[in-house]
């Protein structure tokens, strides 16, 4: 079973953190939801979460894949941990995948994760000028081999449907999909 691990830090992007969780489950891939401290953790809209685990213990197990929810601060705060940066960093050089939406495809660039790949983000957070080889498109998700980003709270489930064909194929997307009474996309 595919294993993905979701980090939470203070403000983070509701809509954008639970619509990856939940679809990620109904597809058959086990979410593992940490918090930077393991305690509760508050979102933008003051909607509060309960981890599985803290950001240290989920460090000890081993992912498939890390999705970022963007939202403010909660992607400043992901950027400014040192952790996340060396877990990205870790994952994209034993070429396992980096998902990121909204402001936190800033956080895959601060780690350099995105130097020669195409992405996208919300406005404003992404910069060619500063992130070596970036080649930005104005699309609701970009994958570009292990690297999957999205625009923001309204192309989310376009995104969790995505990490979903990524990570168990096509026809477990449509599944899930079709689930969600949703058109199956082609």
């Amino acid at each position: 079973m595919s294993r993905v691990l979701v980090p939470l830090a203070p403000g983070f992007e509701e809509i954008e953190a639970i619509t990856v969780i939940d679809l990620l489950r109904r597809g058959g891939v086990e979410v593992i939801v940490a918090s930077l401290d393991g305690a509760s953790v508050t979102g933008s809209h003051a909607i509060q979460v309960t981890p599985d685990m803290g950001l240290d213990a989920a460090l000890e197990l081993e992912m498939d894949m890390v999705v970022l929810p963007g939202g403010l601060p909660g992607a400043d705060n992901l950027e400014a941990d040192s952790r996340v940066i060396e877990l990205l960093r870790r994952m994209a050089d034993s070429e396992r995948f980096t998902a990121a939406i909204c402001a936190a495809p800033k956080v895959l660039a601060a780690a350099g994760v995105l130097d020669g790949k195409r992405a996208t983000s919300y406005p404003g957070f992404l910069d060619e000028g500063n992130t070596p080889g970036l080649r930005l498109e104005n699309r609701p998700v970009v994958r570009d081999g292990k690297v999957i980003t999205s625009r923001g709270a309204g192309t989310a489930m376009d995104f969790a449907l995505a990490l979903i064909e990524s990570l168990k194929g096509s026809s477990k997307r449509d599944q899930v999909e079709r689930a969600l009474q949703r058109p199956v996309s082609s």
